[in-house]
């Protein structure tokens, strides 16, 4: 089973904003990374407005490296209730995403393993209070899938998280000290070429 919202062979990117774009940000990253944490807190918003306004669509690629490096399976879990998030539209899974980083726990804890978390941080999504959507973080429905993008993720190049490109062309979104860089700096760095 493949969530709506995706494409690529087996629905291995999650797309927010216009399936036609003529400009594609390409956003790389684990639900446990703390620094992907840090951009989504400080950018999140930003790249759903500037989708909204057509400026580029926004392609997620996730990895589930941490679930190998800390040990667990938060990472993989968590993908799998955004997938039951996707299914609900767009905007149910920018704001849900938004609602996992808001509440990530540290790398060494393993609280998105849980389904009652993953479940507790959908109720502040109102799109999310679907009998469809608990169903289907209950029954691990998009779990085969997550295990398919994580996949996907470790054939694509990409060593590290955070990573951010328009059209291909790398965009900063970190600052030296590891933190977000500000939205005037993402969008002049996101400007496609």
């Amino acid at each position: 089973m493949i969530p709506a919202n995706t494409r690529g062979p087996g629905g291995i990117v999650v797309r927010y904003g216009d399936p036609d774009a003529a400009h594609v940000l390409s956003v790389y990253a684990d639900l446990r990374c703390p620094y992907c944490k840090r951009m989504e807190l400080g950018l999140g918003a930003v790249m759903e407005r500037a989708a909204d306004e057509g400026r580029f669509a926004v392609d997620h690629h996730f990895g589930t490296f941490i679930d190998d490096s800390a040990g667990g399976s938060g990472s993989l879990e968590a993908l799998a209730a955004l997938g039951a998030a996707a299914d609900e539209g767009q905007k149910p899974f920018m704001h849900y995403l938004r609602a996992l980083y808001a509440d990530q726990p540290s790398e060494d804890v393993d609280a998105f393993a849980d389904h009652d978390t993953l479940l507790r941080l959908a109720d502040e999504v109102q799109a999310l209070h679907t009998e469809a959507f608990r169903q289907k973080v209950m029954e691990r429905t998009y779990l085969p899938w997550a295990a398919q993008v994580s996949a996907a993720f470790k054939t694509s190049g990409v060593r590290s998280t955070p990573t951010v490109l328009i059209d291909d062309a790398p965009v900063a979104v970190m600052n030296p000290t590891g933190y977000a860089v500000t939205p005037e700096a993402f969008l002049a760095g996101a400007t496609p070429r």
